[in-house]
Order: structure tokens, then sequence, then C-alpha cells
């Protein structure tokens, strides 16, 4: 969806430069971003929000392994902001990671910030805001890092035939992207003086959004419990969706005093269709095979994808190729991004993308188009998942994120020198969250001196965890159900992917995995387990669940570790992993003079 500017003129002159990156010899790849803050209605409602030069999604960062890069951002939004570069290792460049009050302070109104990185990995990543809650407002796009010549791909895995090696390799260096997300009517910040105000947890949004484009579904509250799942019926307490499919919030709410009179009538229903049509993908089948790079920005939605008619091969998670497997729809949890290669063997015509809304909270879609050019123009074809994203037969086949094996083989290390446990939940109010178990990580902290400058800055908190180089550390994620039922919990942590080692119901009563290991070996996997830089906590409706990772501390630095779901960030569900304490990188000037740092 892109949009004109406006505010701010002087940015279309910055914006225009940035159109693609661009880069000259071995100079740097050079990439201008304007933000402006105005009108925009990417499913047909008009609300204010943010652009990126003048578009959202905001242009495609297209880089090739190795590259470096310099990311100008102009800030003309009337609020201070940050960019995180998410999954990017930032390896030796902890200040380009995007965090206020850990790697930078605040991109102050009218000021110019540069981020340097090299592009260390290859595969598909995403920018986006790193303050507040402004990533609801439309602050994010797509990045794509082609591999090394000579990089081992699995797609002779996928099929025998040379040709079809050939014209994958093709689609892979050639990818649709698809940037999936939620979309509410209601700005970020007026989202958080709700929740404070009323003390709620909101879960209920709008649309969803297929590369910035959507509409408002109102198919009627009798359509939306003929598909509800059968999980859901207990926190209705005998009542009905709304017509937005939302769990009404006088019964989906944890047990904390509320004042529901804080609550604007129109948050949680007075559903109003809208209809902008679907965002079109025109695939090629002389090409014979199409990549479609999905990624999920979403703030609050979990999403079920499937093309109908068309299986996928999943290749590529979290931008580490995977062992290919074929499934019929996947799920993208907030933050994930999963690559598939299509097979363009279909009759020539347009097959629905249909993404739906798989949380607790509420049932929302969106569909879009996979169009066959020369094909005839009509969406007639067979669905695998349904408006809830429940399959349609009894043959549909899910991606199970668990049976991940990363291609090549990646192997941790089979002990830890330092364990962590993380109790995640509330802390004393709905809309309030902490990591640690005790206290949330305000949104104050943006302020302070930034721990990368500092690292004594929370010293004498709980919001600190501290490991040396070269170690190897694991995180119990451990969700505490003593506020109510917990959905699974995206935990996301800067710089490092991580091997997600094991994973079971109830408490975790070791002390660490050795431990565990001894009673529950069916548990972990210590071989080739799934290497993410996204972990997902259970479903935890009653009693606790747990999720085990471990990683391998190589680049010093103050980095974030959170949760996804965008409500419970701003409302403090994260810590500061401060890496390679004694090995402390020393800051460039030019990071640490003014509060710009250019």
């Amino acid at each position: 969806m892109r949009m004109r500017y406006s505010r701010f003129s002087l940015g279309l002159l910055v914006s225009s430069l940035a159109t693609r990156a661009f880069a000259f010899g071995n100079v740097p790849v050079v990439f201008p971003v304007a933000l402006t803050w105005g009108k925009g209605s990417p499913d047909g409602f008009e609300r204010d929000m943010i652009f990126v030069n003048g578009q959202m999604p905001g242009p495609t960062l297209n880089l090739e392994e190795g590259d470096d890069v310099e990311f100008i951002v102009t800030n003309w939004l009337p609020f201070g902001t940050t960019v995180h570069f998410h999954g990017i290792e930032q390896i030796n460049t902890p200040w380009s990671d995007g965090m206020p009050g850990l790697s930078q302070r605040l991109i102050e109104p009218g000021a110019t910030f540069k981020y340097k990185w090299t592009a260390t990995q290859y595969g598909t990543y995403w920018y986006h805001a790193h303050s507040r809650g402004q990533l609801e407002d439309g602050l994010f796009g797509a990045i794509h890092i082609k591999p090394k010549e000579n990089t081992s791909t699995p797609f002779s895995l996928i099929s025998k035939s040379t040709k079809d090696v050939n014209d994958m390799e093709l689609a892979a260096a050639n990818p649709e992207i698809a940037v999936m997300s939620d979309w509410s009517h209601f700005t970020s910040e007026e989202l958080q003086h709700i929740a404070e105000t009323a003390d709620i947890d909101i879960f209920c949004g709008d649309s969803m959004l297929i590369n910035g484009k959507g509409n408002v579904n109102c198919p009627g509250v009798p359509f939306l419990m003929s598909v509800l799942p059968p999980i859901v019926l207990p926190l209705l307490a005998g009542e009905n969706l709304t017509d937005k499919g939302c769990v009404p919030v006088t019964v989906g709410q944890p047990p904390f005093p509320k004042n529901l009179n804080a609550v604007p009538s129109n948050l949680y229903e007075g559903c109003k269709a809208t209809n902008t049509g679907p965002y079109v993908f025109n695939v090629d089948a002389s090409k014979g095979w199409v990549s479609l790079n999905f990624i999920s920005t979403a703030a609050i939605q979990e999403m079920a994808v499937s093309i109908d008619e068309h299986p996928m091969w999943v290749y590529e998670i979290d931008g580490r190729f995977i062992e290919p497997q074929m499934v019929d729809a996947i799920t993208l949890q907030h933050g994930s991004r999963h690559s598939v290669m299509v097979e363009l063997n279909k009759p020539a015509k347009d097959y629905h993308i249909r993404v739906a809304g798989t949380g607790l909270g509420q049932k929302i879609y969106v569909s879009g188009l996979l169009s066959y050019n020369r094909g005839t123009k009509n969406s007639n074809s067979q669905p695998y998942i349904n408006y809830a994203g429940t399959n349609t037969t009894a043959d549909v086949t899910y991606l199970d994120d668990t049976t991940i094996v990363p291609f090549p083989p990646v192997h941790p290390a089979q002990t830890a020198d330092q364990t962590y446990k993380l109790v995640m939940g509330r802390a004393g109010y709905s809309w309030q969250w902490s990591l640690d178990g005790t206290a949330p990580y305000n949104e104050s902290l943006e302020d302070i001196t930034p721990l990368l400058f500092d690292p004594n800055q929370l010293a004498n908190t709980n919001l600190t965890i501290t490991t040396k180089n070269d170690t190897w550390v694991d995180l119990i994620y451990i969700v505490n159900t003593a506020g109510g039922p917990e959905p699974p919990h995206p935990i996301h942590k800067h710089s490092n992917k991580a091997h997600i080692i094991g994973s079971g119901q109830g408490d975790f009563t070791w002390t660490n995995v050795a431990e565990a290991i001894k009673d529950i070996p069916e548990s972990f996997n210590l071989d080739n387990p799934p290497y993410r830089d996204m972990a997902y906590t259970l479903l935890a409706l009653a009693d606790p669940t747990w999720v085990a990772v471990r990683y391998h501390v190589v680049n010093p630095g103050a980095f974030f570790l959170h949760c996804h779901i965008q409500t419970h960030l701003t409302g403090g569900m994260s810590v500061a992993i401060l890496d390679g304490i004694d090995a402390w990188p020393k800051v460039p000037a030019e990071y640490q003079q003014g509060r710009n740092g250019f």
C-alpha cells in the first residue's frame, strides 16, 4: 500500500533515495528512510499511522550475505523512535541493535540516526519500531539477504529433477515477500491508555493485512459461533463472540479489578465491513516454482496460512534453511519468518491465500490471491483451512514446528555453563507483565542511559541477566498460570539464534537441564533441534508449561529478551541480557555523542 507523505515535505527528498538500496564498488549498501505520521486506511478505515518512505509496509531492504549496511533513519514523527533489525546478529555492532535504553537513545523528532551493520547471515528478516507500541502504528518492513555463492541449499531434497532444483534456486533468489500484519483502528498510544485506565488485556483488533492491504470482515455472530473451536467455549462463560469475533471484554479477562466504563464501545464490537479488495501475488507458471516468504509482524494475532490447492514446501525458518517439509498449512507466530516453495502446476486461475487468526481471543480473517498469469480471473478454489484456521478435511497437514531440522545440521553444546529460569506471567494488573517473575520492564527504561554505555544502570534490579563471553547459556521459560490461562508466548532474543532443546507440561522443578534429562530424557533433543531466533511457549490453560533454549554467547553487548506480543512487551514482559560482560565492547564515539548519535 503506497501513500503520499502527509507531513514534513523535507522527508520526500530523503525518502526518494530509498526506493531501493544502493551501493558502489565496495562501499556499504545505503538505505535512507524517512518516517512520517499521517492519515492512512490500509483496511478501508482511516486513522493516524506511521509511513516509511510514504508507504506501509516500508520498502524491502534487499542485500547479499556479507554486505555492509548503512540504514539511515530521519525521524519526522512527532515523537521519538528507534528501529530494530529483527533476527540480525549485529556481530561487533551492538550499538546498531535499535533498542532504546539498551543500545541507543531515542531518535528525537527532526533528528537523523545511522545504523551500521554487516549482513552476516542469509535469509528473510524484518525491521520494525522498538519504542513503545509503535509497531502497531505501521513502522515495519522486510529484509531479504541472498546467500553467498556455493551455499548448500536443501532443494534437492524436494525434487531430484535438475530443472526443478534450478527453478527453485531462482525462485528463492527472487521471492515474493508476504508481510502479514494485524491492524487496529486505534493507535498504539490509545490502546495503551485504554489498557491501563480500564486494567484490561486487549486482544481484539479490526483486521489483518497482507503487504499492507486488507479489509474488515463482518460475517455475523451466528457464523462466527459456527466456526468456533471447542477450546474457546469455556472462555465465553455462556456468552457469544462479539460481531468483531472477539471474546467479550466482560468475560475474557484475568481476575483483577477492572474499570470497564473506560473501554470504548467500538473496541470489542461495532463491526463495520470494508471492501478494499485482496492483495494479489501474480505468478508465472512457466517458471515452475515460486517462493513465498511469509513474515509475521503481528502485534496480537497468531495466524494460520494456506494456499488453496497448493501444498507448500517449508524450506527456511527464521532466516535459516531446514530440511524441507511439505504441508498444507503453517502457523505464523509473532515475529517468525517461514519461507515456502510452491510448485506452479495447477490450472491457470486465481487461488485464495487464506490467513486466519488462531488465537483464543478473536476469530479474524483475511485472504489474498495467488494469480496465474494468463489464467482465468476467478477464485473458486478449494480451501485447506476455514475462517477460524481449522482444517476443512481430516487429511490437511499442518507444520509442526517442533519437528524442524536445521539444514545443514547445527548442534548445541551438550552441557551449559549457566542456567536462568524465567517465570513469566502477569505482574499485578491485567495489562502488566513480567518475564522474570518479579517486576515489569517498564517503558520508562527507554529513557535511561543505554546499558551498552553503562552496564551497571540496573545492577540492583532483577531486570538484567549477565553472561560471560564464549559460554553456553540455558534459558528456561516457565509460564505461570496464577493469573489465568496463558496463550503461547513468542519470546525473542536480540542478536542470537538459539537451540530449542526441550519443552513440557507442568512446572520445571529441576535446577537445570542436566538434572531434568535424567528424569525425562524424552522431553529433550540435544542432537539437531530447531534453531531459531524465536521460541514459543506452550499453551497453558490451567497448569504451567516450560520451554528450554540453549545459546552460545559470541557477541558481547546489551540485548533485549522479550515477548513479541506487543501488548505484553509494552506491559513489561522483558529483561535485558548483558552478554559477554567480561569482554564488554567499546562503543564508538559517534554513537555516544549527543542524544542521537549523529
